[in-house]
């Protein structure tokens, strides 16, 4: 009777757990208006999880949509693509496969790695190591809490100065982008690593301090690690709704929930019943406001697809100094793709993926961030939010030239 009721419990504890077996992810070429109206229809009738864009309503033609589709949908998927002759290929054929190899780092150490996926437990742990050891250059300190009330955690980064100007990068908005928050662990490593020895980063350190924010969604990503690796959003409630969370890119106070953004609290881009509703995105805006005045570039990191982009995304309209920004971030394209020949393509948010309202890089260029970007880093759908271990330390490396390409610009351009 005891093992049959340690059985159950085991089962239980499993239950609410994804299992992604057989779970498939499709690549569907859209052609033209029939081909968006048909994955609208797809969308409504089945369970999919967009992977890019983000969801069915900003499906327009001449892309490429990748979805995930759960194991028991893949056949009627398939056989309604045929049926109505549209172009598609299978990128992931079994999810839970994928899922499994991305831990492929041969790194054996059992705490915090840089180039392993780290839970949130071992970054929090991370962060104040990071900031013991390092008294000099790094101090961290808490900026909010999290809905389920985790410590949200900036690391400031740089010489003790007065009246430098900053820069000022988060990751980990989205919880299954995992290689976004790696990053941002990788930029605090080298910046203290190569202080002493690279004449280029003692520049950047003794001029500009660097705000890092490791992990916007630090309950998402939890999330992520214990329950469902796919999910997005926060872990919020919402009054009146059974659904969880609320898309943190989309809750800023910039376009806010006018496109690319949804309303449904079951949505992924949710945004959410009030902008800044979220506790979150509201502990990253407070920090941003009360340091407006040395702010002086914004960088958020998301995955994936390879892409530089500035604002806008709430509008089709260009910032005033598009040029600037263009010429700036084909730059940093440039740069990144000197070192593993990475091609990243580069442009305002609406044109070059699509529009969402409600973004994080838009709300803080409203506020004067003249440069404001967000990167998508790796891949270009191959593994999509699955990039294996093997992949962080290329990534990560050729990304850290980009940012210091822009950091240098940012320090020769004083505004």
């Amino acid at each position: 009777m005891l093992l049959l009721l340690a059985l159950v419990s085991v089962a239980l504890a499993h239950a609410s757990e994804e299992n992604f077996d057989g779970n498939r992810v499709f690549r569907v070429s859209v052609h033209d208006e029939d081909d968006v109206n048909l994955i609208q229809e797809l969308a409504n009738t089945k369970q999919i999880d967009f992977w890019k864009p983000d969801s069915a309503t900003q499906v327009k033609p001449l892309t490429t949509v990748d979805f995930h589709v759960k194991a028991e949908d893949v056949v009627d998927v398939e056989n309604f693509l045929e049926e109505n002759e549209v172009l598609y290929e299978v990128l992931i054929s079994n999810v839970k496969h994928v899922l499994e190899s991305q831990f492929d780092s041969h790194t054996r150490a059992s705490g915090h790695s840089y180039t392993k996926y780290n839970n949130w437990e071992t970054i929090e742990a991370w962060i104040q190591q990071v900031a013991n050891d390092n008294p000099d250059l790094v101090s961290q300190r808490v900026i909010g809490t999290t809905f389920e009330g985790r410590n949200m955690y900036v690391l400031k980064i740089g010489k003790d100065r007065p009246n430098k100007p900053a820069f000022f990068i988060d990751c980990g908005f989205h919880a299954r982008e995992w290689i976004s928050p790696a990053f941002c662990q990788w930029f605090v490593k080298e910046a203290v690593r190569t202080y002493k020895q690279e004449i280029h980063m003692k520049r950047l350190l003794d001029e500009l301090d660097f705000y890092v924010l490791p992990v916007v969604n630090i309950d998402g990503y939890v999330y992520t690690w214990a329950k469902d690796r796919m999910w997005r959003k926060t872990r919020s409630t919402t009054a009146g709704s059974s659904c969880f969370g609320v898309d943190p890119n989309r809750n800023f106070d910039a376009g806010w929930c006018e496109v690319g953004a949804s309303r449904s609290p079951c949505s992924d881009t949710y945004c959410g019943p009030t902008p800044e509703s979220e506790k979150e995105t509201k502990a990253l805006a407070d920090f941003i406001r009360q340091n407006l005045s040395s702010i002086k570039a914004y960088l958020t990191v998301h995955s994936y697809s390879q892409m530089m982009l500035y604002p806008y995304s709430y509008d089709y309209k260009l910032p005033e100094n598009y040029e600037e920004l263009n010429a700036l971030v084909k730059g940093a394209a440039k740069e990144l793709s000197t070192l593993h020949g990475t091609k990243y393509t580069y442009g305002p948010g609406a044109t070059t993926i699509y529009p969402a309202a409600g973004g994080s890089d838009d709300w803080a260029y409203d506020q004067g961030i003249k440069y404001s970007f967000t990167f998508e880093l790796r891949d270009k759908g191959f593994f999509g939010f699955l990039l294996p271990e093997s992949q962080i330390r290329q990534t990560c490396e050729e990304t850290m030239l980009a940012v210091k390409y822009i950091a240098n610009y940012v320090l020769e351009h004083p505004y």
